[in-house]
């Protein structure tokens, strides 16, 4: 397996998500709050390479937060 050693995959872990005009993305600036359609009790999605792969809830412990995987989803048709 040392071949596997060398690729790297993007994780992206979503919190959640907004749609908001691009007159109000333009205005953003340092310390803006972006409100999302979710709350801390909701799971989170988990990418890989920008395809779900996990769901999972965050843990925050001090000053760390990490990803626990609670499902891993079902591969998609077609894909290896």
């Amino acid at each position: 397996m040392p071949t596997l050693d060398k690729v790297t995959v993007d994780l992206m872990v979503v919190l959640g998500t907004t749609t908001m005009p691009v007159h109000q993305v333009m205005r953003l600036s340092r310390g803006a709050i972006i409100e999302l359609d979710a709350t801390e009790a909701d799971e989170v999605k988990v990418l890989a390479n920008n395809l779900p792969i996990a769901s999972g809830v965050v843990l925050v412990d001090r000053s760390r937060i990490a990803v626990e995987v609670k499902q891993m989803l079902p591969k998609l048709p077609g894909s290896r």
